[in-house]
This record gives C-alpha cells, structure tokens and sequence, in this order.
C-alpha cells in the first residue's frame, strides 16, 4: 500500500508541473470541462496500472533524459510476421538481435487490422489491441520485458491520423449512429468536400485520388485522405482526443518506450487551409508529449513528418515546451540515394546544412530503407540554383532505380506513378537497390564487389549524421528484393511488398562464413557500431559539412572538446581526390585520396 502510495505522489507531483499549461491547451480546443476531467481520469487510472518495472524505468529515464541521444543507439526495423512469424517466435530471436548490439527496434504495425486491405498494418481496426494474427497483448508485455532486459526499447507506430473502415467507430458511423459519425467527417452531399478538395492535396492522386469516399450503407461522404478503407478521425471532437490518448497510454504501460507518431501533421483539418502543419496540430502533440511526461516519462515520441526542413523544427517544440524527441529523417535518406546515382553529393550537402542548422533540440532517426518508398521530395530551390532540373532529376532518379538508365546497377520498382504530374516513388531493398541483386544474377564477381562497397558506403554515411542510425532488416545480409509478392493477389496491386519479403534465415545463417556476402555485409555492419563508439559521437559533439572541392566527394566534421573527427565519403564509381582547407578553431588542413565509393575517417 506504501508503494502505490508513492507512485500514486509521484504522478501528482508530475501532474501539478504540467496541469495548468495541459488545461489551458486543452481548454483553447474544446472549451469542455466535461471532457477535461475525463482526459484527467485516464491519466490517472494508466499511471495506477503502470507496472513496477516500468514505474522504475521511468525514474531512471527521467535522471537520464538524453538516454535516446547516445552514440550507442542502434536501430532496426521490421515486420513481426515476416521476421519471425508472430511475437512469440520473435522474442525467441532476440539472441540475434542483441549479436548485432541492437537498443531500439521498431516493430511495423502489429494492432488489430483488416484483411488484406491494411496498409501495411496502417490502417487499424483497434488501437488497445494486438492483432490476433501476431498475438496477443500478454505476448506484447512479455516481449517488451525481455527486449528491456537485453537493452533494448521498443518502438510501435501509432497511426494518430485514420483508423481503418472497420473500426468500431467506423462501423457504428455506417450504422446511422450521429454520435460516431462525428468521429470522423461525414457530409450528405459534395459542398463542404468539394471546398476541402480545392485547396487540400491529394496524398495518392494516382492510386486513391481524392479526399474523400462515397459510403452506400451510411449515404454519406467521408473524409479518407490516403485511402477509402482509412477513415479521417475527426480531433475537433475531444472525444477521439481522449480515446486516442488513452490507447497510447495502454501500449506504454504494455512496455513501447517509444511511439512513432504517423502522418501526424495532416490530423487537424480546416476549411480554407491545405490541412497540414497547422497550428493545432502542434496543440495535440504537446498534450501528448504532457500526458507522457506525466503518466510514463520513459516514454519517448518519434514524428513522422515528411516536409521540408522549415517545416521540421516546429514538431520539436521549444526547450520549454517540447513536442516530438525525434523525428524520421526522410529529407536526408532521399538525399543520399540521389548523391548516390548521381555522384553528386551537392543537394545532399545542402540538406545536411539546413538540418545542422535547426536548433539542438532537434534529433533524427537516420536510416536508408523503412518499409515505405522512397518518395523524391528534393529541394527544387537548391537544384534550380545549382543547375539541375528538378523535374528532369526527379525523372532520372526513379528510372534509374528501376534499372531503366543506362548504366543503371539499380533493380527495383516503381510506386504510385503519375502520368500527369510524371511524379513516381520507388521501391526496393537496399542491397538490390546498390546492384548487388543485379551482379548475382549476372554473376559477375567485380560488379558484386564494388555494389557491396556502394551498400556500406550508404550506411557509414547515413550512420556518421546527427542522430542515430536505424537498419532495415534484412540489411545485415544483404537480402534482396522478393519478386514472388507479384504471385500473390493480395499483395501484387502494391509494389512497396518489393521490399516487405519474409527475413532469409537460411541466408542469416552464413553471417559468420567468412568470404560470403552475408558476412561482408554483417562485418561491416560491425563497422558501424565500432565507429559511433568514438566519443565524437556524443550528443553534445558538434557536427558540420566541410567543403571538399569535389562535388562527388562529402565531407563530414564531428568535434567534441579536444577530439575532431572527420568522414570522407566517395559517391563515385572512379577514385576521387579531396581537399579540406583548414580553419584555426576546427582543424588543419587536409588532403585524402579515396577509391571508388570509399568511406574514410579521418583523425585530426
């Protein structure tokens, strides 16, 4: 009784810190006292339910609040059927993840979801449970306590935007029910969705145009901005607010120590606006930010938000009041696959730039291949002023990672192309993506070795930027795009699936079988953890670009108090020469030469 007691204070003690600003934020949405004690109510009951362990671990993160910044996180992704099969089979895995000296490990969505049309798990029918297929919610806690004592935190989406067409929100909605038709945004006939549809941009103009979809059983139209299985939840209603945020707070008390928050910037909708980055929407992330800070501060929050960098440092919040502890960095990954078929590392170093600019709260999950596409958002400012097209490059950079430009080593697919916008995302692994699928299968052994060299090249580059770097699974070996998604008719409509193939085990198993690809690529992984060991990895270390005079040639400086380090990283296919001038407060000045796509680390 002592012990919750206790707990009990320390919740209250959080709480009264945060009460009056979380009220007044509130209160400027909604205006519902009512709905605020509600809000209040669940805070409380989660922070009562709050295992012991977790309680624990929220005490220690609090005293180590930059616990997620360390130059030893490591990260990985994955889909729990395709890894393992479900979360039991995966928790026994968790030997090879803790070889690879993993501390995050972000499992794709694994809520209850229809079948087949989910989105990939996107698109979820309930948000307090595990979807049966994968297991259960006791299989969840119980792989989140042996993931948190092999040192690892794990990562859940929660899809804050949609929930899929069979909710039971949804489902009461298409009953007649008023009271959950304003869950969403529902409307008799075309008025109010014709005024959103002429100012607000379509997200798949080609594969699911509009923004909205007729529904025969209700005889309304309803919001669905991605998909017409993924209605838009209506957050104007406090009711979803403080249903969604009760969800979060039972899947941190089932151990996710971190959430990743998608399509966050299109949740607040507005007549007259384009529906993104509005105001309010940083309203709903800081109430959330509040009520983790409260409930269970071990918690961490990682934003998806696929925009410029202007756009970026908004989701951070201020020192004072913070929203997101991370986001994804989407613009950096584009960048480094156009430096890549290019052998132009300009855009990419401008990008670079502008991130390093934002202010030092801002910090980045790095990574090279997700589950999505690479969609080729560049800044068509920066290409326009140094000489490229943007429209010509755009073109280029999909063709080329189809295979389709001479000279291309790429293999991979198209998504979502647009006939009349000449706009295409692409797909593919990353070794296929590198030409290591195309050299096998021309067994051609020099091709093999230099796509192998373009493969760590990416990953020591990607992995040497502010933040931490996150795998792909299946990026440890190499694994290569699964073409028999085409035989499947669930999954063939989807080209994404390219690169969402089951994990090889059998080719896992020759990690440790010197002189194969699996280790090569294995080792080098190695690498990459024995780099970011250097103390110029810590969170406070400054980092900077450095001119190289030599566009194919990116140069990074990372410094801490009487330590410079600096990464040299060759995006061509030809031995490159690199010049560094020096500067009196960083380091003296340098010369390297570097062979084809050779990433070198330099010690000043």
């Amino acid at each position: 009784m002592a012990q919750a007691t206790a707990s009990d204070s320390i919740f209250t003690t959080r709480l009264a810190r945060h009460r009056d600003e979380l009220e007044r934020l509130f209160m400027s949405l909604y205006h519902d006292d009512e709905a605020f004690s509600t809000l209040l109510a669940a805070m409380e009951s989660a922070a009562k339910d709050r295992p012991a362990d977790l309680k624990k671990l929220d005490v220690a993160r609090e005293a180590d609040p930059e616990w997620y910044k360390r130059g030893d996180m490591f990260g990985m992704t994955m889909y729990t059927d395709l890894f393992a099969g479900d979360l039991k089979k995966l928790a026994d895995k968790i030997p090879y993840l803790k070889e690879q000296k993993l501390t995050y490990l972000h499992l794709m969505p694994l809520l209850q979801m229809p079948h087949p049309n989910n989105d990939g798990g996107y698109a979820v029918e309930d948000f307090d449970n595990v979807d049966p297929a994968i297991g259960t919610n006791e299989d969840l806690a119980a792989l989140t306590k042996k993931l948190r004592k092999a040192g690892i935190s794990l990562c859940l989406d929660f899809v804050m935007n949609h929930t899929a067409s069979t909710h039971r929100w949804a489902k009461a909605a298409q009953a007649g029910d008023p009271e959950y038709q304003d869950y969403y945004f529902c409307y008799d006939d075309r008025t109010i969705p014709d005024q959103y549809d002429a100012v607000v941009p379509q997200v798949f103009p080609g594969s699911a145009p509009g923004n909205f979809t007729w529904n025969e059983q209700m005889g309304k139209w309803v919001m669905t901005q991605f998909y017409p299985f993924q209605w838009d939840l209506n957050y104007r209603n406090p009711k979803v607010l403080v249903a969604m945020m009760s969800s979060v707070m039972h899947l941190a008390n089932l151990g996710v120590e971190v959430f990743r928050i998608d399509a966050v910037p299109y949740i607040w909708k507005e007549l007259g606006t384009n529906c993104r980055n509005l105001p309010t929407v940083h309203t709903i992330v800081r109430i959330l930010r509040i009520i983790l800070e409260c409930v269970c501060p071990a918690v961490v929050l990682k934003g998806e938000v696929v925009m410029a960098p202007k756009e970026l440092a908004a989701y951070f919040g201020t020192p004072e009041a913070p929203e997101c502890h991370m986001l994804y960095n989407v613009s950096i990954m584009v960048n480094l696959w156009s430096a890549l078929a290019s052998q132009d590392t300009r855009l990419l170093k401008a990008q670079i730039d502008k991130l390093n600019a934002l202010p030092e709260n801002c910090w980045f999950v790095n990574y090279l291949r997700c589950h999505d596409d690479i969609g080729w958002g560049l800044d068509e400012d920066v290409e326009r002023r140094i000489g490229i097209d943007p429209l010509k490059h755009k073109e280029f950079l999909y063709h080329f990672y189809e295979g389709a430009v001479p000279g291309s080593w790429a293999m991979g697919e198209l998504y979502n192309y647009d006939s009349a916008t000449a706009d295409a995302r692409s797909c593919g692994t990353t070794a296929s993506l590198c030409g290591i699928e195309r050299a096998i299968i021309t067994h051609d052994k020099p091709a093999l070795d230099k796509a192998v060299d373009r493969d760590l090249l990416m990953h020591r580059a990607m992995s040497f930027l502010r933040g931490f770097p996150m795998l792909n699974c299946g990026d440890e070996i190499a694994q290569l795009n699964g073409w028999d998604y085409k035989e499947d008719p669930d999954r063939i409509e989807d080209s994404r699936n390219l690169h969402r193939s089951k994990f090889d085990w059998g080719k896992a198993e020759l990690r440790s079988k010197p002189g194969t690809l699996q280790n090569c690529l294995w080792e080098g992984m190695e690498s990459l953890r024995e780099m970011r060991d250097d103390p110029c990895f810590a969170p406070d270390a400054w980092v900077s670009t450095w001119d190289t005079f030599n566009d194919a040639v990116l140069a990074v400086v990372r410094q801490i108090p009487g330590e410079t380090i600096v990464g040299l990283f060759n995006f061509s296919g030809q031995p490159q020469h690199a010049h560094l001038n020096g500067s009196q407060y960083v380091m003296d000045a340098l010369d390297a030469d570097l062979e084809p796509y050779e990433a070198k680390i330099v010690r000043r």
